[in-house]
């Protein structure tokens, strides 16, 4: 199905795949491997998660912004969310950080059969963990805006819009700065 794209049991084992990659023939891609000429895109990085994300969740935070291209490397725990309106009783898998509160179709794409945030949902999410939470990740942040000009004015538009998010005032008050930073910049 995915012709540069090497999953581990599917054409060739767990060992192949790892000789291959000691050879310089294959490099890791998510949980996945590809050849080590290929460019890497947001297809097949997003494709390379396809068996860990699955039907039910998407893509967020850290994980959506390596997708996209913003950050060069995959968090090691992959951030989803559930896209679904019936709640998932079970865990998922360990190596992903789940959030149950649905996420609404509109700050959805799909890439490569895999649901991932829209660029703006996405750097919503990780500002207000940057101004909220401990963990958050100012590099990210930083990538983001950094990748896409003008993403957060457009974050902006995309908070004043939402109903009651957490951490939506102090989120705008840092996305208004970075707007206002970009403008200066681009004159």
């Amino acid at each position: 199905m995915w012709p540069f794209l090497y999953y581990a049991g599917d054409r060739l084992s767990t060992a192949e795949l790892t000789a291959a990659r000691l050879d310089g023939d294959l490099v890791e891609i998510g949980e996945a491997f590809m050849p080590a000429d290929a460019v890497e895109t947001r297809e097949l990085r997003a494709g390379a998660l396809r068996a860990l994300a699955g039907e039910t969740v998407a893509l967020t935070r850290l994980s959506a912004a390596w997708v996209h291209g913003a950050v060069p490397e995959p968090p090691v725990r992959h951030c989803v969310q559930r896209r679904t309106d019936r709640r998932i009783a079970t865990v998922i898998d360990a190596r992903l950080d789940y959030r149950d509160l649905r996420l609404p179709p509109a700050d959805i794409m799909t890439i490569s059969g895999v649901a991932v945030t829209t660029p703006v949902r996405t750097l919503v999410d990780l500002v207000r963990d940057l101004v909220g939470r401990t963990d958050g990740d100012p590099s990210a942040v930083e990538a983001m805006c950094a990748w896409q000009p003008g993403l957060a004015v457009a974050a902006v538009a995309w908070l004043e819009r939402s109903g009651p998010v957490h951490f939506k005032r102090p989120a705008l008050a840092y996305l208004r700065g970075r707007a206002r930073d970009q403008e200066e910049v681009t004159r």
